[in-house]
């Protein structure tokens, strides 16, 4: 440790810091643009310049390593003059258009210009101009006269994103920053530079000129798409939401959010909406009232019930739900006498240890600091952004990542060792590293063949270091052969010390399965059910065309149906469906997710439910009521929380509890056709599929297939 004085405080950090780190720890302020503690130092505004005794001129904090016995002053005369030349010189080329610039009222320079700046320019020349840029749909690059160079946006794209999309060309006040070949920003990451970004020069293309920042109310909320679990700011006028921006959390998305996440509130305001009750009646839509629709329902439901018993009756619901919702449906189900309710649309294989959550197997930080990892079945960096990036940071440090795909994909991230081939040779293949680790550590291995170079090379990895893990992705979780994957997982996590989990798709797989919506005994799976075996299905906030392993297979299945609801925020499955009944989106409604790693985040509506919208957690309790179900007494989701946690003490263990992933399945190399399903980066949930900037994106244009359905009259 270095002990050093800042303004007269003694300070003590580590050894190598810089000054502005020691400001940091002693909760002292030094006025900064390009310093920001996710990136690299790079020392190009000098803002920060400070007063260090025995130094013949002030020195910049961010580049200044502190040295025993240093003294350092931020408040005296020659820093804070030192300060003010340096603002002037910022504002001499700056265009001054702050009641016009959408960063107005949360401006850094705007800010720092009020303690820093002249109240006149001593400067008379013509300004310069530089030219706006298209990159896209998400920023606005229109007001590039704005930029001062801090280059935080250049060091994010390298450093975080793994992409280098923006550089800096021509030199002094000719710089400027582009994409140089005029390419747009793709980056699955990049509406992060809108907020790193300490002027007006990078904004918010779908939220321009739509809201001033003090009109917005703030309101926290957690992501409802991938299993980060990623904390948001909600930024809501008149009821309405106008944006979304990252609320830090060190533990989970740090200070970042994925796109999706930022720009898929755009479909909240859509008109895809489904604002009241409808029942299709001889062949057309109608819009009725709750109570007539719910009867419908509650009507429809015990006569089938009468006529082909309770099994004929089952529930087909979103991973995307909250926990309320998915426990509540689930009850509803055996509260009519059905086990069959399952969130595994997507899923091939379907077998599952009662009791057993299938999680991350280690926390969300620590994928940060691995130096070994085996990532099976995943396209990583668009599946899941965020635990990409954190992924990255640890390749940055020396990591060795290793991959187990149907094809080669770029992850932005230097990878050691890629094994790639068809789905149905994945068994064989991770086969070949269970057998590599087994010679390696002389034991029995679990499967019989011969390794090649590369399952050598990835053996040998994760048999060193210490901090490891082999993670199972989408494509391993919806497997044909998804039980086998595991089970060698598990057993090559044993032999080699590595944690074993899933990524897990949506933001609340873990949760799905803490409340059990599962098929219990006797009940139909997903699979089954999509097949036709249903007299009456409720759709919860799923759609099947989308959401299952074979939409058109699942259409003609539940087609065969006598009833089919459909709960949604959205006009959807109008082909199939006989009732639509509106709930409420994760900004309308209370509730909780669990996210990957096992931690419960609960959070509130932001805005009111939109015209007749419900929070589907009260329409279930109705419609329980209804069917005269007991233990529908509910009054708030604080009170169905704790139910779903009460029920599933003892049964369901959270993952923070389970320490290893265990499986019935025997360990052998079995075979599967087809290929897994997995839904692409902005195809993952109803909510991003209606988002129109994130659909225009290079990665939607390049993945995604066709959306369109017929809007009831």
């Amino acid at each position: 440790m270095v002990e050093i004085e800042l303004d007269g405080q003694k300070v003590e950090v580590i050894e190598g810091s810089m000054i502005m780190h020691a400001a940091d720890k002693a909760s002292t302020y030094i006025p900064h643009f390009c310093y920001h503690k996710k990136l690299s130092i790079a020392a190009n505004c000098r803002m920060c310049l400070v007063d260090v005794e025995k130094a013949p001129k002030p020195m910049p904090a961010c580049a200044t390593p502190v040295t025993q016995g240093m003294i350092v002053r931020t408040k005296s005369d020659k820093a804070l003059k030192a300060q003010q030349s340096v603002m002037e010189f910022l504002l001499i080329n700056h265009p001054l258009d702050c009641p016009i610039c959408d960063q107005g009222g949360e401006c850094q320079l705007q800010d720092l210009a009020v303690g820093y700046g002249g109240s006149s320019s001593r400067y008379q020349e013509e300004k310069r101009v530089v030219f706006h840029k298209d990159v896209g749909p998400l920023i606005s690059m229109e007001e590039m006269s704005r930029c001062i160079h801090c280059t935080r946006c250049v060091r994010f794209g390298q450093e975080v994103a793994g992409v280098m999309e923006l550089g800096m060309i021509h030199r002094g006040e000719h710089s400027e920053i582009t994409t140089v070949v005029n390419d747009t920003v793709d980056s699955e990451l990049s509406g992060n530079m809108i907020d790193i970004c300490p002027v007006g020069a990078l904004t918010s293309k779908p939220f321009r000129y739509s809201a001033r920042t003090w009109e917005l109310g703030r309101r926290k909320s957690i992501s409802p798409h991938d299993s980060t679990g990623a904390n948001l700011i909600v930024q809501v006028k008149n009821n309405k939401v106008m944006r979304v921006v990252p609320l830090e959390n060190e533990d989970v998305n740090e200070c970042w959010i994925a796109d999706r996440d930022r720009f898929s509130y755009e479909a909240l305001n859509s008109d895809e909406r489904l604002t009241q009750p409808m029942l299709k009646q001889g062949g057309e839509w109608k819009t009725v009232d709750w109570q007539t629709a719910l009867e419908y329902v509650a009507n429809g439901l015990r006569q089938i019930k009468a006529d082909h018993g309770a099994n004929s009756i089952g529930t087909l619901a979103s991973p995307h739900n909250t926990v309320e919702e998915l426990f509540l449906a689930a009850s509803l189900m055996r509260g009519l006498g059905s086990e069959n309710i399952d969130y595994r649309l997507r899923n091939a294989e379907f077998s599952h240890t009662a009791g057993q959550v299938r999680w991350l197997g280690t926390s969300i930080a620590s994928l940060s600091q691995l130096q070994q990892v085996l990532v099976v079945g995943s396209n990583l960096r668009k599946d899941h952004p965020l635990f990409a990036q954190r992924i990255r940071q640890a390749a940055r440090r020396g990591c060795k990542v290793h991959a187990l795909n149907a094809e080669t994909y770029d992850w932005a991230m230097p990878v050691a060792n890629s094994l790639v081939a068809e789905a149905s040779n994945w068994s064989k293949l991770l086969g070949e590293v269970a057998i590599a680790v087994a010679a390696a550590t002389e034991v029995a291995a679990p499967v019989q063949g011969d390794a090649g170079d590369q399952a050598k090379a990835i053996a040998k990895s994760l048999l060193s270091g210490s901090r490891k893990a082999i993670l199972l992705g989408n494509a391993a979780a919806h497997h044909a052969s998804a039980s086998n994957l595991l089970a060698l997982a598990n057993w090559i996590g044993t032999a080699t010390g590595a944690s074993v989990g899933y990524l897990t798709e949506a933001a609340n797989t873990v949760g799905a399965q803490f409340v059990n919506a599962l098929p219990g005994a006797g009940g139909l799976t997903a699979g089954q059910m999509l097949d036709g075996g249903l007299k009456a299905v409720l759709l919860l906030n799923t759609e099947p065309a989308f959401d299952a392993a074979d939409g058109a297979r699942a259409l003609a299945g539940l087609n065969k149906a006598q009833m089919v609801v459909t709960l949604s925020p959205f006009k959807s499955n109008l082909q199939i469906s006989d009732v639509l009944l509106p709930i409420a989106p994760f900004t309308e409604t209370s509730g909780t997710f669990i996210n990957a790693e096992g931690r419960i985040q609960s959070f509130h509506a932001v805005v009111k439910p939109l015209a007749e919208a419900r929070p589907a957690w009260k329409v279930l309790r109705v419609l329980a009521n209804l069917l005269g179900v007991p233990g529908f007494d509910f009054e708030s989701s604080t009170d169905v929380l704790a139910r779903a946690t009460a029920a599933a003490a003892g049964q369901t263990q959270l993952p923070a509890e389970v320490l290893s992933n265990t499986t019935t399945a025997a360990v052998g190399v079995a075979s599967s056709t087809g290929i897994p399903a997995v839904a692409a980066i902005y195809q993952l949930d109803g909510i991003v599929r209606r988002a129109t900037s994130l659909q225009m994106t290079a990665d939607a244009r390049n993945t995604t297939t066709a959306f369109a359905e017929g809007v009831p009259a």
